[in-house]
């Protein structure tokens, strides 16, 4: 009878131990530090905050949600954050100025520039000739992209249009009043202004012209980084993170308006209604493993041959990239 009760005993502890293991799967893990940007570079996460919310996840997830870029820097080099989504030439200008110290492990956003108009006489990038051309983001990504589409449309930005740079809030005023004619915008400020103002409309999808103009790589503006002190310590976490990322994404795509509530709820973007409209034109993707680097050095080249300091100095080598 003893024997029988220590049987019993033990196929029960095993049974609890199998058991415990099952519900730690989604539970124990290790803890990150994550910060990302609002708007189009940050959406992509925000499943992930609500499995993280609900205890859902591998690993435990601080978010920290910023508007300005500086902060997340500043976070990442001083070791606050393990993992950010940032803009593209930001990862660069990090890996190249922290020696190597920062890694990118994923790409989360194609292009999210357009050209809008409030009127129809632009069906191409041709019908910008001669045009005023209101844009944020000068000494940034917008402003080599935008030289480089009309440059390899034998448009001279210099001499054959005129580019006026501004805030991209002034801007997104000026154009939902009418006061401008011809804007390049990124999402969600391209909803905002068209929520305004029915009578604009997306003349041109930037993307789209950098793809007719450029034969490798895609355009590609957001991105996640991760320390590389970090990553070399904890690669199964970030391959993990990597797995959950990834399929946040894909619910975003899949659930646009669950998302959108998720993104007022956190933060990323100021009012559901407007990411709703807007998750459809943000071109989000999740890019890993080796084709992280086909994908983006073309790019890297563009921003090198227009401007070396907005990388850093140097196309990022190898090393550069998370290899698990």
């Amino acid at each position: 009878m003893m024997k029988f009760k220590r049987i019993i005993a033990v196929l029960t502890a095993i049974v609890m131990a199998l058991a415990l293991c099952g519900c730690s799967e989604k539970s124990v893990g290790t803890e990150i530090n994550i910060a990302v940007l609002s708007g189009p570079t940050g959406i992509g996460a925000v499943y992930l905050m609500e499995a993280n919310d609900n205890g859902e996840t591998t690993n435990t997830y601080n978010f920290t949600i910023s508007s300005v870029n500086d902060d997340v820097v500043a976070g990442l080099t001083s070791g606050e954050y393990d993992i950010a989504a940032v803009a593209t030439n930001v990862a660069a200008n990090l890996y190249n100025k922290t020696d190597g110290a920062i890694q990118i492990c994923a790409l989360n956003t194609y292009g999210v520039l357009y050209i809008l108009e409030n009127g129809d006489s632009i069906e191409s990038v041709e019908d910008l000739r001669g045009k005023t051309i209101y844009a944020t983001g000068q000494g940034a990504n917008p402003e080599y992209v935008l030289d480089y589409i009309l440059s390899e449309n034998g448009i001279d930005p210099e001499n054959d249009v005129t580019i006026e740079y501004m805030d991209s809030d002034a801007l997104v005023t000026l154009m939902a009043t009418g006061e401008a004619e011809i804007c390049m915008l990124p999402v969600p400020a391209v909803t905002n202004v068209m929520i305004q103002n029915s009578d604009v409309r997306i003349a041109l999808d930037i993307t789209e012209e950098w793809n007719k103009v450029s034969e490798e790589g895609q355009l590609t503006m957001g991105c996640v980084v991760v320390r590389t002190e970090f990553a070399e310590e904890n690669p199964e976490a970030v391959e993990a993170f990597l797995e959950e990322y990834a399929e946040s994404i894909e619910n975003v795509q899949e659930n646009v308006e669950h998302a959108a509530e998720l993104c007022e709820t956190y933060g990323v973007v100021a009012k559901a209604a407007v990411a709703q409209k807007a998750i459809p034109d943000c071109n989000l993707c999740c890019i890993t493993g080796d084709e992280i680097r086909t994908t983006i050095e073309p790019y890297y080249t563009v921003l090198y041959n227009a401007n070396a300091s907005s990388i850093g100095g140097a196309i990022p080598d190898e090393d550069f990239y998370f290899a698990g």
